[in-house]
């Protein structure tokens, strides 16, 4: 049994069972891919993966068990290799983040300035994508690290941090008639077209939910995955725009007017996750603390350990 044997198979299971996916993403060719599969499956005795043809359909049960444990042994190989990093050069390094569009725009500019002046030898990588995305990508740890709302609590696979908490704003064009309703009512965002987050992105399913208890029906004419594009559409007049109140900035923002919806809306909570198990190098400890100024070392090695999150809940 070889290692870069378990490299492929982790690496065709997590591609879908796409060979040559795998192979691409490995930088290999897809004959060597598909030649070690099977000379591993031989030395198993053991079929992982279920063939029609030469094409692979699925994963056999011992797979999953298989699957389940090269997980586990190449995330240890890993953290050995970060332990080395850590104590052979602890300034050097990779740093990859998947999040928002939101967060990466509005929340995380001036922490990644900060984290650079500090950490210049450190490649940092910023992957966007929908929450669901961004949390897949850190509980089969792609990434090192997920910043995101609501999805992360979905994958067990991960410890959860609670960042802060952060609510919405309407945005209109200037003269709209919802500047004149004081205080804004969901009975009056319910008689305009309304610009949204799509269901997979943040927070969306808050905006459902306060709708729906009110027994009111938004006429949603557009769903967007980021914030800029929702106030775009609104700028052309399309309609009045749900989105979140860090992403309006009145400079930046002149031909928009933004009302303050806190009051119709449940708050969320921007979370951290990162991998159960996973060694953090220093800078990884230091960029969360960046973005997050509770979550202290200790605090983050409590949580990784299973304890204090009751704590970090209150403190947000």
């Amino acid at each position: 049994m070889k290692l870069q044997q378990l490299v492929y198979i982790r690496e065709v299971a997590r591609r879908g069972l796409n060979v040559s996916a795998a192979a691409d993403a490995l930088h290999t060719a897809q004959p060597g891919v598909s030649s070690q599969v099977r000379l591993l499956e031989d030395e198993l005795s053991v079929q992982i993966f279920e063939r029609n043809g030469k094409r692979l359909v699925g994963v056999t049960e011992p797979g999953k068990q298989i699957l389940e444990i090269v997980e586990r042994v190449l995330q240890e190989i890993d953290n050995i290799k970060k332990v080395s990093g850590e104590y052979s050069d602890e300034a050097r390094g990779r740093l990859s983040v998947a999040t928002t569009h939101t967060q990466a725009r509005y929340a995380l500019p001036l922490v990644v300035k900060q984290f650079k002046e500090k950490y210049p030898e450190v490649r940092l990588e910023l992957q966007q994508g929908s929450p669901g995305h961004a949390a897949e990508l850190a509980a089969k740890g792609v990434v090192d690290v997920a910043i995101a709302t609501e999805a992360i609590a979905d994958y067990p696979d991960l410890v959860m941090m609670p960042c802060y908490e952060w609510n919405r704003c309407v945005v209109c064009p200037p003269g709209h008639p919802l500047l004149d309703v004081q205080p804004l009512t969901l009975e009056a965002l319910a008689q305009y077209p309304v610009v949204t987050y799509d269901f997979a992105m943040t927070g969306r399913t808050k905006i459902n939910k306060a709708f729906d208890e009110a027994s009111l029906e938004p006429n949603v004419v557009l769903t967007a995955i980021d914030s800029d594009v929702i106030k775009t559409y609104v700028e052309l007049g399309l309609g009045v725009g749900v989105l979140a109140k860090m992403a309006f900035d009145p400079v930046r923002d002149s031909n928009l007017r933004a009302i303050d919806a806190s009051h119709l809306f449940e708050p969320s909570t921007t979370r951290i996750g990162i991998r159960r198990g996973a060694f953090l190098r220093r800078y990884v400890y230091d960029f969360i603390e960046m973005f997050a100024p509770h979550l202290t070392r200790a605090a983050i090695e409590e949580a990784m350990q299973g304890r204090g999150q009751e704590k970090l809940e209150e403190e947000v």
